[in-house]
């Protein structure tokens, strides 16, 4: 039987092409997935790999859609050896139930996996060198360094954080951190 796994990242993003390759090829059934490659809690496919039987095939269209990590894929692809289970990989031409597509798959993992480090590692360096330019990425500051500045001088003065978090509309974690860093600043 010919079992296809179909996967996407966000739920923005559509399944479409790839259900209709996998079901040109012929897939009997398909398991979809919207969750990150990159994570190993993924309900749909721990469910195909325990569905799986001796003589069937798994399918997907593009070899990243089973995994991003070299690691997990090849834990994946033992389990399906273990269970007597071939695997098909549409984009890539991959067929394990030969010893070249086996011998392929591995190969295209290692290059996937350096991709995927090369991309973090040009991700860190931007990352480095904008901050060296003075740009900081993450969430814009709630509190202007005035109302800090207010934050703390009312709080000196008797107001309680949960007083502070209601007047400045904030959460009372950043009163008790913004104090917290105010105390530790001033010691």
């Amino acid at each position: 039987m010919l079992i296809g796994y179909a996967r996407v990242s966000t739920q923005v993003q559509d399944n479409a092409l790839q259900i209709e390759a996998l079901k040109k090829m012929g897939c009997e059934m398909i398991f979809e997935e919207v969750v990150s490659g990159g994570r190993w809690d993924r309900p749909k496919l721990h469910e195909l790999l325990n569905y799986i039987r001796e003589g069937d095939t798994i399918v997907v269209w593009k070899l990243d859609r089973l995994s991003r990590s070299l690691k997990d894929l090849l834990f994946i692809m033992e389990q399906i050896e273990y269970r007597g289970a071939g695997f098909k990989s549409l984009t890539e031409s991959i067929d394990t139930r030969t010893s070249a597509g086996k011998m392929m798959m591995q190969m295209v993992g290692v290059f996937a996996e350096f991709e995927r480090n090369m991309l973090k590692e040009r991700t860190k360096k931007g990352l480095e060198y904008a901050k060296q330019q003075g740009r900081v990425g993450g969430r814009k500051p709630k509190l202007k360094s005035i109302q800090i500045q207010e934050i703390i001088q009312l709080h000196a003065a008797g107001k309680s954080a949960p007083e502070l978090s209601q007047l400045f509309n904030v959460h009372q974690a950043t009163i008790y951190r913004l104090l917290k860093k105010s105390s530790e600043n001033n010691s």
